[in-house]
C-alpha cells in the first residue's frame, strides 16, 4: 500500500471521481426540494443535466485510467461499478489511492 500523489490519468481519474459525487449531492438536494419539500424542480433540472454529463465523464476516464494504469479486472468493475449508487465514487478515489492504483507503475526493464 503506497499514498503517492497521483499525476496524468490518475489525478483526472480524482477530478472525475469529485466532479461525479458533487453533480450527484446537487442531483440528490434538488430531488428533496421538488419531491419532498416541493419547493422547485430547479435543482433537478440543472443537476440531472449536469449529472449526467458528469456520469458519462467519469465512465470514460475510469476506463481509461483502468487501461493505462493496468488495473485489476476487478479494480475495474469496482470503478465502473462506482459511478451507480450515490456518492461511491469518492470513497473508491480515496481507496484507489491508499492502495496505489492511481499512480503509473514503472515500466518493467529487460
Amino acid at each position: 500500500m503506497t499514498t503517492q500523489t497521483p499525476t496524468g490519468i490518475g489525478k483526472l481519474f480524482a477530478v472525475a471521481c469529485l466532479i461525479e459525487g458533487l453533480t450527484w449531492t446537487g442531483l440528490l438536494i434538488g430531488m428533496f426540494l421538488k419531491y419532498v419539500t416541493d419547493t422547485t424542480d430547479l435543482g433537478v433540472w440543472l443537476f440531472g443535466r449536469l449529472h449526467g454529463v458528469a456520469f458519462m465523464f467519469y465512465v470514460v476516464v475510469a476506463v481509461l485510467s483502468a487501461l493505462r494504469l493496468r488495473w485489476p479486472w476487478w479494480a475495474s468493475a469496482i470503478a465502473v461499478l462506482a459511478a451507480v449508487p450515490p456518492l461511491v465514487t469518492i470513497p473508491v478515489e480515496i481507496w484507489f489511492q491508499r492502495r496505489g492504483f492511481l499512480t503509473e507503475k514503472p515500466a518493467a526493464q529487460s
